[in-house]
């Protein structure tokens, strides 16, 4: 079968929009005969394997209920220590790459998961379907797509999750990654200050990544676009008139010259709990909005928006989907001898949330694997663009839930969005949940910038106030069965502590210098232990731990 490159090059566009993109044609029946045909071929394969039988733990199904029902769901613990000693001998086929990822810091810093060429191969002919999607005006569309785009490199590096897309996409449609010296450069900041040198001269049609970050590079072009001396760019003719371009346009617009006034931005991707939020950042700065995948390094792709930037379509052909719903998901929480019961795609309920598992096909081990995210069903299908598999969105890291009595669940994106409707202008930040006065609270460490001044009293109520808005939008708050916060607890659940001018920036400098994983040089937005915290300055805390959140509050919410 010819490569997705070889299609582009052959001007056989119709086909590569076929093979890339075809699976939103498909009808859930369709979808799932795919999935359960995949799944009966690779448990064959994990039958025949030495990790495959231990996942397993010894069962030899011969239907997807008997897997189901045999098959214990896993955790990344049930893999080692084959996978972090890379023990290709007792893997299901040949290992063609090894792709990395965080891991749990003191039990294994690095999880290493193995990607077969047959994994890969379906892996780039997807990654290259959501390229087209964010080039596309319609269904079919493939006007903008030709071979030689200059593309901004602003992922990790291919041994990532991110890089590995990346890097697929490339090979699939050869576009150029700029800087095209980047192997030579060692930190991010000196890779987006050289990719901007040379997209002066050489153009800029797109990039992909994480939407903070995204955000972060725009801000960073638009600081050193304000220091461009015309002098410096009398030898390049092409980057003078872009330059000289983006000022005029900038200047009509009556502001500070953006990355939008320099390109014309044909496409962007993005990805991470943060999408939702940064997204309208994102456009303002680059006029153009991200579209959003979900995967990760032990799936590859899941699900992506199309044209339209709504709801994510499922993927078929990398990995079989089960879902466990809320419900059962709060009683293994409660009890983690618990074994939750799962639901298959056709089975989701609209407007529920889920959290995913996934077994990966073409011989991956991740089987029943709990990769720690919560999703939501929007829809059971796109009714506008006709696609008829269920709609999903980012709902939460499993884990990355704060229960505040009389608040319900807050998630990282809900709260990232508060401080962001709160518009308070900050460097970074992070959450949890902590008990003042025997009540609990959601308490934010929050380190600001620009020389802003304010109480943090005051940043407290604005946040509150955001969070308490959101709540028509998320529908987290649980008021009908407690009342409203204040009334219930005595006090708005809410406390904000300032960090001093460069705490963020500190904690990266020293977990960098004691060797820390690429994943691990930033603290987490929420739950951050009191080891983080200590790092962070912060002194010791009472961690909320008295007033446990109940089943019935759980349910509530």
């Amino acid at each position: 079968m010819a490569r997705p490159v070889e299609l582009l090059r052959q001007g056989r566009k119709e086909e590569l929009w076929q093979m890339c993109c075809g699976f939103i044609d498909l009808s859930l029946q369709q979808f799932m005969v795919i999935q359960k045909r995949l799944l009966l071929e690779q448990i064959e394969l994990l039958k025949n394997c030495e990790l495959g039988r231990k996942v397993m733990h010894g069962a030899t199904p011969e239907t997807i209920e008997e897997f189901r029902e045999q098959v214990p769901l896993t955790t990344y613990g049930d893999y080692l220590p084959e996978l972090v000693e890379k023990r290709e001998d007792l893997l299901p086929t040949r290992v063609a790459r090894w792709v990395r990822t965080s891991g749990h810091t003191g039990e294994y810093d690095v999880k290493w998961i193995p990607a077969s060429q047959g994994f890969l191969d379906e892996y780039e002919k997807i990654a290259t379907g959501v390229f087209l999607f964010t080039m596309c005006d319609r269904r079919g569309d493939t006007s903008k797509v030709k071979e030689h785009l200059k593309v901004l490199y602003t992922v990790g590096p291919p041994e990532y999750g991110s890089g590995l897309g990346v890097q697929l996409t490339q090979k699939a449609v050869n576009y150029d990654l700029l800087p095209s010296n980047r192997n030579e450069i060692t930190s991010f900041r000196e890779v987006i200050q050289a990719g901007f040198r040379e997209a002066l001269y050489r153009g800029l049609d797109g990039f992909g990544g994480l939407s903070s970050v995204l955000v972060a590079v725009g801000e960073q072009l638009q600081q050193q676009s304000g220091k461009i001396k015309i002098t410096s760019l009398l030898s390049h003719p092409a980057a003078l008139f872009r330059v000289v371009k983006g000022l005029t346009r900038s200047k009509l617009a009556h502001r500070p010259m953006l990355p939008k006034d320099l390109w014309s931005i044909k496409f962007i991707g993005g990805g991470g709990a943060d999408c939702a939020i940064f997204g309208k950042r994102v456009e303002e700065l680059w006029g153009r909005h991200p579209l959003e995948a979900y995967g990760g390094s032990e799936g590859g792709m899941c699900a992506c928006q199309t044209w339209d930037y709504e709801g994510m379509t499922f993927v078929p052909s990398l990995n079989f989907f089960e879902f466990i719903p809320e419900r059962e998901w709060f009683k293994w929480q409660l009890d983690h001898s618990y074994r939750p019961k799962t639901v298959l795609l056709d089975e989701v309920e609209a407007g529920k949330v889920y959290e995913i598992v996934i077994t990966n096909f073409h011989g991956g081990i991740m089987t029943r694997y709990r990769p720690g995210d919560l999703i939501k069903i929007g829809s059971l299908r796109n009714e506008r663009l006709n696609i008829d598999i269920p709609q999903m969105t980012f709902h939460s890291r499993a884990d990355d839930l704060i229960d505040i009595t009389g608040f319900g669940h807050l998630t990282e994106r809900i709260i990232w969005e508060a401080i962001e409707g709160a518009g308070i202008p900050y460097a970074d930040w992070t959450a949890r949940k902590e008990a003042k006065d025997g009540k609990p609270i959601l308490h934010l460490y929050l380190e600001l910038k620009d020389d802003f001044i304010a109480s943090e009293q005051a940043v407290a109520a604005a946040i509150y106030d955001a969070l308490i808005k959101l709540d028509s939008v998320y529908h987290y708050n649980i008021y009908d069965a407690y009342g409203d916060p204040e009334t219930v607890l005595g006090l708005k659940p809410v406390e904000v502590s300032f960090l001093p001018d460069g705490t963020f920036t500190r904690y990266i400098n020293e977990r960098q210098a004691g060797g820390a994983a690429l994943g691990h040089l930033k603290p987490p937005h929420i739950n951050p232990s009191e080891k983080v915290l200590s790092l962070l300055g912060v002194r010791k805390v009472e961690v909320e731990a008295a007033v446990p959140v109940t089943e019935a509050e759980r349910t509530a919410a």
